[in-house]
C-alpha cells in the first residue's frame, strides 16, 4: 500500500517509502493459542523485517492480530534515522504500557534499529519493555519470549556478518496481495556522516540469489505481481556462489528476477549515487518489466557540503550520472532525498541544492531539515550549528520547488497512456480504482467490469496534481 501524496510526505519526520507508520496487520487463519500485534516505522527494510519476525513468531504458534488489546505480545518495530522517528517510539510505548496494565502478562518488545543503538537503557529508562532486539538477532525472538515469560528481561543486539534471513519465508503482514519486498542484502558499508545505519545494521553482506529467486516465484505463484528489491544499497549486491564460484551481481540478479515473468514487475530501492552502473542502467532499459523508476538520493547539492556528508561524489558527477540515466532511460523517473541545514550549510550552498533539483527533475523527493544521531561521524566532529529555524526556512523551500517540479513534471504526462498494474480502490472513491505506472506515479481511474487488483491495464492521463495522475482506461 502507497501513500497517495508521496511528494509531501515526512517533510520533517522519517518516513517509509510506502506505509509510514502503518500497523502491519494482516487477517491470517489462528493457527496458535497466542497472538502478537506488531507496528512499524522507518524504512522499507523495517517492514520487511517484520514480516520475517512473523514468520518467526508463527512457528511458535503466534498469530498476528490487529486487536492490541487482546494481544499476548506487542512489538515495536523502530527506526533511529531521526529524533522525532524516536519520540514517537516512546510514545506508543506508553500506549503499551496501558495495555499491559489491564492485561496482566503481556509482553512488551522494542525491535530494529532504535533497539541496537539504545540496547539495554531501553529496559532501565522504559520499564514496560520485556524485550529488546536488533535487526540481525530476530531468531533468538522465541527464546527471549521465553525468558520473559519467566520473568527475565532479554535482550540481543548482537550484529552479523552473516545473517540474511534467507531460508526464512516472510509473513506477508499488511499486503496488499499485489506488491511485495524482498530483502536481497543486509547492512551499509557507506560511512555517510549524518546516517546512524552502519551502527544498527552492521555491514553489508548480499544474500544467495537462488533464494532471492525462489521468493520471487513463489510470489509471482501466489498472485503477486511486484516485488521490490531491497537494501540499503542494493547497486552493491555482489554474491559468490562457493561451488563455482562465479559472482553475480546486481545488474545480473535484476535481470534472473525479470525472467521469471513478463507479468511480475520488478522495482528496487535504494541505489547510492555511486554504485548504480551502466550495466543496471542498460538491463533496465531491456526488459519492461523492469520499471523505469530510480530512488537516487542525492543529499545535497553541493560539493562541499556532501564532502562532508562523507557521500563520495561531488555535484557535477551526480549531475552527469543524472545525466547518464536519461541518456539511456529516456522515460526514466528519478525520486531522491534531501537534507536542509547540515552542518556549516551556507545560504548559497542551499541554492546549490535547489538548483541540482532543477537539474535532475525530480518526480518527487523525501525531505527532512537535519538531525543530529548520537555516534555518527557528523555528531562526533561537526557542529550542528544551523539554527532550526533556519533549517525549517531552507526545508520549507526545497518543498516548495519540488512540488512545483513534481507537478509540471505530471503534467508532462497529460495525454499518454500508461500501463498500470491496479493495486486496489482509490481512497477516496470506491468507485474508482488506483493503481502505478512503471515510473512510479499514482493514477486514479474509474473502474471498468472484469478488472481486478493484479490486473494491468492501459490508461490515458487526463488530468494531474503534483502528486497524482486522473485518467481513464483504454479498451483494448
Amino acid at each position: 500500500m502507497y501513500n497517495d501524496n508521496p511528494t509531501l510526505q515526512n517533510v520533517d519526520k522519517k518516513i517509509d517509502l510506502q506505509r509510514q507508520g502503518e500497523i502491519l496487520m494482516q487477517d491470517f487463519e489462528n493457527k496458535g493459542d497466542k497472538q502478537f500485534y506488531i507496528e512499524s516505522y522507518g524504512c522499507q527494510m523495517n517492514f520487511s523485517d517484520s514480516e520475517i519476525v512473523g514468520s518467526i513468531l508463527s512457528d511458535v504458534g503466534y498469530s498476528p492480530t490487529r486487536n492490541m488489546e487482546q494481544s499476548d505480545l506487542i512489538l515495536i518495530n523502530t527506526c533511529s534515522i531521526r529524533e522525532k522517528a524516536e519520540d514517537t517510539v516512546r510514545k506508543r510505548l506508553k500506549v503499551f504500557n496501558k495495555v499491559k496494565k489491564d492485561r496482566p502478562g503481556t509482553l512488551v518488545g522494542v525491535l530494529g534499529c532504535m533497539a541496537e543503538r539504545l540496547k539495554a537503557k531501553f529496559l532501565d529508562e522504559e520499564k514496560i519493555v520485556d524485550i529488546v532486539i536488533g535487526p540481525d538477532a530476530y531468531r533468538d525472538l522465541p527464546n527471549l519470549i521465553a525468558d520473559a515469560d519467566d520473568g527475565q528481561k532479554g535482550v540481543n543486539v548482537l550484529l552479523s556478518r552473516e545473517e540474511t534471513y534467507a531460508d526464512i519465508s516472510p509473513m506477508r503482514l499488511g499486503s496488499n496481495g499485489i506488491s511485495a519486498f524482498i530483502s536481497i542484502m543486509r547492512g551499509c558499508d557507506n560511512m555517510c556522516s549524518f546516517c546512524v545505519v552502519p551502527f544498527t545494521r552492521g555491514r553489508e553482506r548480499s544474500r544467495d540469489c537462488f533464494s532471492i529467486l525462489s521468493e520471487a516465484r513463489e510470489l509471482f505463484d501466489q498472485g503477486f505481481r511486484e516485488v521490490t528489491l531491497l537494501g540499503q544499497n542494493v547497486d552493491s549486491y555482489k554474491w559468490e556462489n562457493p561451488e563455482t564460484k562465479e559472482e553475480v551481481n546486481f545488474a545480473q540478479l535484476l535481470e534472473m528476477v525479470a525472467l521469471i515473468d513478463p507479468l511480475l514487475r520488478i522495482r528496487f530501492s535504494t541505489s547510492h549515487p555511486k554504485d548504480i552502473t551502466d550495466e543496471v542502467l542498460y538491463t533496465m532499459a531491456k526488459y519492461k518489466n523492469i520499471c523505469n523508476y530510480i530512488h537516487l538520493p542525492v543529499q545535497s547539492g553541493n560539493s562541499r557540503v556532501l564532502k562532508l556528508m562523507n557521500r563520495t561524489y561531488d555535484r557535477e558527477w551526480y549531475m552527469k550520472r543524472v545525466d547518464r540515466i536519461y541518456e539511456i532511460i529516456p522515460d526514466c523517473a528519478i525520486s531522491s532525498d534531501m537534507i536542509a541545514g547540515f552542518c556549516t550549510e551556507t545560504e548559497d550552498e542551499h541554492k546549490d541544492t535547489l538548483s541540482i533539483m532543477k537539474h535532475a527533475k525530480y518526480s518527487m523527493s523525501y525531505m527532512f531539515f537535519y538531525s543530529e544521531r548520537p555516534g555518527t561521524l557528523a555528531a562526533r566532529k561537526y557542529e550542528d550549528d544551523i539554527p532550526l529555524e533556519v533549517k525549517k526556512k531552507r526545508l520549507a523551500e526545497i518543498i516548495e520547488l519540488q512540488q512545483s517540479i513534481s507537478l509540471k513534471h505530471n503534467q508532462g504526462d497529460i495525454g499518454k497512456t500508461f500501463e498500470v498494474l491496479i493495486e486496489g480502490n482509490s481512497k477516496r472513491n470506491d468507485q474508482e480504482f488506483k493503481g502505478r505506472n512503471s515510473q512510479n506515479k499514482v493514477i486514479i481511474f474509474p473502474k471498468m467490469d472484469g478488472l481486478k487488483p493484479g490486473d494491468y491495464c492501459m490508461v490515458k492521463v487526463d488530468s494531474a496534481t503534483s502528486a497524482t495522475l486522473k485518467g481513464n482506461i483504454i479498451k483494448s
